[in-house]
């Protein structure tokens, strides 16, 4: 199967103003996403999803490939879709979003998430890490549970799985081997990304926040693929980016 990647990218963030262009390591933040997942491999083609111009003009001057979509996307997933729809990418049969605030993306991540799709293991695919149990009384972070075979059961801000009995020590081992935070990675056939966007938003979703509990409601297999380590987390305040920029330049200096 041929593999495009996709990297949304829009300028309406409120936490982090104009996003996708702010600096790291003198670059724009979303070309430095480009170039990460460009160089891992995975995909046979990555472009950047935009509706600005503005950020379309600073990217492609950073030789990236970018494609102009429509403004009134709701999602990073509608824009994918409209992308995966056009007449020009018909070639790719599975399709890999990588959020535009990740310029250091686990590749293990990526690979694992459109593995599950390239493979034939479902239509639709994402990643989790085992995590502490700490995260459970976090509802910034997300947590999903998994069948046997690697579906996704649900996706929930709030502490699942639950412990019901906290005075078993037992139950509470077991539940920690249960805990997993999910890696906001994602890919999918054609197919069911355009059944994904096609259908209304849930009720599930509307509660949680939660996008990817539309096609979960609608009966939609998602597998999850485990991976070891959850990633540090997106980009989203001038903090993050500070330490985005530290983290940048102790790599740097470690490949010297």
């Amino acid at each position: 199967m041929r593999t495009l990647a996709v990297i949304p990218a829009r300028l309406g963030a409120t936490r982090l103003p104009r996003k996708p262009l702010r600096l790291l390591a003198g670059a724009p933040l979303v070309l430095r996403v480009y170039e990460r997942v460009s160089a891992l491999g995975v995909a046979d083609r990555c472009v950047v999803a935009t509706d600005s111009d503005e950020v379309a003009g600073a990217v492609r001057g950073g030789g990236a490939e970018v494609v102009l979509t429509s403004e009134q996307h709701p999602s990073g997933t509608d824009r994918v879709a409209e992308v995966a729809a056009r007449r020009e990418f018909s070639g790719f049969d599975a399709i890999v979003n990588v959020q535009g605030d990740e310029p250091f993306v686990d590749a293990d991540a990526v690979r694992a998430a459109a593995e599950l799709v390239t493979a034939g293991r479902f239509p639709l695919g994402t990643v989790a890490a085992g995590a502490p149990p700490a995260i459970l009384d976090r509802p910034d972070v997300v947590k999903v549970v998994r069948a046997d075979d690697g579906r996704a059961l649900y996706f929930s801000r709030a502490p699942i799985p639950y412990l019901r009995d906290r005075t078993s020590e037992a139950d509470a081992d077991a539940r920690d081997r249960c805990v997993a935070q999910h890696i906001g990675v994602y890919a999918y056939t054609r197919q069911a990304l355009a059944a994904w966007v096609a259908l209304p938003p849930h009720p599930l979703e509307r509660a949680e926040r939660l996008e990817q509990l539309r096609p979960l409601a609608a009966g939609m297999p998602m597998g999850v693929a485990l991976v070891h380590r959850a990633p540090e987390g997106g980009i989203d305040t001038e903090d993050d980016l500070a330490r985005a920029n530290a983290h940048w330049t102790d790599l740097t200096a470690g490949r010297r």
